[in-house]
């Protein structure tokens, strides 16, 4: 495969991801959102649990799993987040809004592991701030789901930082992304039955959503991403997948009547400016030929990551860097605290 096929197809599963937002919206109209983030989390998992057996089996111990638990945790408290932000804030907005995850991801490396944003960080973080601010229309417009996605982009940052640690030591990208989804669904769906309305009823009604978010947003994104991510470099897939948040826009323009204000054109426009300065800051070059699966590096696999984090927790394949898997007799090895951003 081509380098520019690869990126094209980058390009769909931006636009599966983007539209897909608009399911996220609609969802409530007939579940409860933890409900609705449960039962998509579910056939997610569902469907990426087969190809587990298609992974190398490998020693593993209390660290490991310790590690993964970690990582599952914070899938499952970010896309409810996510899902909760649509309570209150438009498509349009919540689209834009956790994508802003691309230059939080470097801030909370910087947090985690002590790693100094560099000046064109913090310009596109100030920059960020000032786009949030004129898309919401101001503080007196931030409502609470405006807030809740913010949140929720900030969960999706620590998240990235947990996920690159992990499949950096562990490898086993389809395991970790089962375990979020699965994950996911059981944090999300005892809430739900217990604050929600997940009848029968409403299931069958949400149908169609829950078909676009668990298949289409979840499984078939998330596996063209997996093949693209072969033939081209994670800095341009961060650039690609920046999309989203257009047709994020687009769909909520389409589908839902939803239009932009004079202000949130350009606080979109800012916002947008400030991913793309963020994943392009250290861009590689680009792939000519196939990559070897898992050749991604993983400074460049967390940009992959935060560029599109809403539906796209269950792609750690993203950021695998090759690890030697254990024969069995030897133990994996611990991550090392090597520099994941190098904004």
């Amino acid at each position: 495969m081509s380098g520019t096929r690869a990126n094209l197809l980058l390009l769909f599963a931006a636009a599966l991801w983007g539209f897909g937002n608009v399911a996220q919206k609609t969802v409530l109209d007939h579940l409860d959102a933890l409900s609705a983030v449960g039962l998509r989390c579910l056939i997610g998992g569902l469907l990426v649990l087969p190809f587990v057996l298609t992974e190398g089996r490998m020693a593993v111990g209390s660290r490991y799993f310790l590690s993964l638990a970690r990582v599952a945790a914070l899938f499952a408290v970010s896309v409810a987040l996510q899902q909760l932000c649509y309570l209150g804030a438009t498509v349009t907005n919540a689209s834009f809004l956790i994508s802003t995850a691309t230059v939080m991801t470097p801030l909370a490396a910087w947090l985690l592991m002590g790693e100094h944003p560099t000046m064109n960080l913090t310009v596109a973080a100030m920059l960020t701030l000032v786009g949030t601010l004129l898309l919401s229309g101001g503080i007196s417009g931030f409502n609470s789901g405006d807030l809740t996605a913010i949140i929720s982009a900030a969960c999706y940052a620590v998240w990235a930082v947990e996920l690159g640690r992990h499949i950096q030591a562990y490898a086993r990208p389809l395991t970790a992304a089962a375990a979020q989804f699965l994950g996911g669904a059981a944090f999300a769906l005892p809430l739900g039955a217990i604050y929600g309305n997940p009848s029968l009823a409403a299931m069958l009604a949400a149908g169609p959503e829950l078909m676009v978010l668990g298949v289409f947003s979840t499984s078939i994104a998330f596996g063209i991403q997996i093949v693209a991510l072969r033939f081209t470099s994670a800095s341009h897939a961060a650039v690609i997948v920046s999309a989203e948040s257009i047709f994020g826009a687009l769909g909520g323009a389409i589908f839902l009547g939803e239009r932009f204000s004079s202000s949130g054109a350009l606080g979109g426009a800012i916002i947008l400016g400030a991913i793309l300065s963020v994943a392009m800051s250290s861009r590689t070059t680009s792939a000519t030929a196939p990559m070897r699966a898992g050749s991604i590096q993983p400074v460049d696999a967390v940009r992959a990551f935060a560029a599109a984090p809403a539906a796209k927790a269950g792609d750690p394949t993203a950021n695998s860097r090759h690890v030697e898997e254990s024969d069995g007799c030897q133990p994996p090895r611990e991550p090392r605290h090597r520099q994941i951003s190098t904004y």
